[in-house]
């Protein structure tokens, strides 16, 4: 099965090329789009992000002083734009209290102690904190979202009764450990599952992954899935 990701791997970066994600020009500005992409579109996000430094918001001192309705304006275009107002200034208000405002201070931490605290703010799940510590912080975890559970349930890799840290872990034991393959693998599978799976009905006579489908009636080997 190892060698099975990495084939994936290898004919999504032909199909696509690198995706070179995440698009931000900062730290922070990868952990402030990690809330913001919360149930929308990266288009949306890229909206709220532009008129935050439009209005020189974006940044710890800023947003730590800034009100909750002030900031949430900013960020309308993103969706629950309230609740997330509220949910980016949790962030900010951790960063300040357990590392002084410092967001180098914050990466210095292990990862699985960081990954811990982080959860415990309120509005982050282990989406939100697996992209904030891979892509902000280049800590080794692999972010599990909507589209690579779907590619992998379809393809007869994991059951759907797998939880996030099922799948998570089901990756990370059988790819290479490395940042640099974690941050564009992920990128990748949005790229497929956007255009091709993550769709009312999926569109897998043109997908790039069709080869790696079940055959009808095909059972999994020795891993724990059950085709769809």
């Amino acid at each position: 099965m190892a060698a099975k990701l990495m084939s994936v791997y290898n004919r999504l970066f032909l199909e696509f090329g690198a995706q070179k994600w995440w698009p931000a020009r900062t730290r922070l500005e990868v952990m402030v789009g990690a809330i913001l992409t919360q149930n929308t579109t990266w288009l949306n996000v890229e909206k709220s992000i532009r008129k935050l430094k439009q209005h020189h918001v974006l940044d710890i001192k800023t947003l730590g002083s800034i009100s909750e309705r002030k900031l949430s304006q900013f960020i309308k275009s993103s969706g629950y734009f309230r609740q997330k107002a509220r949910h980016v200034k949790g962030l900010i208000h951790f960063i300040a209290e357990h590392y002084h405002g410092s967001i180098h201070r914050m990466f210095r931490t292990p990862k699985d102690h960081l990954r811990q605290e982080l959860l415990s703010v309120r509005g982050i799940g282990p989406e939100t904190a697996d992209s904030i510590l891979l892509y902000a912080g280049k800590k080794l975890t692999f972010v599990v979202d909507q589209y690579t559970k779907r590619i992998f349930i379809r393809h007869g890799w994991i059951s759907s009764k797998a939880n996030y840290s099922d799948v998570q872990n089901f990756i990370m034991k059988r790819l290479p450990q490395k940042v640099s393959l974690y941050n564009e693998y992920h990128a990748l599978l949005v790229q497929v599952g956007k255009g091709f799976c993550f769709k009312t009905k999926p569109n897998c006579e043109a997908c790039p992954l069709k080869k790696y489908l079940p055959k009808k009636g095909a059972r999994p080997g020795n891993i724990t899935c059950y085709p769809t």
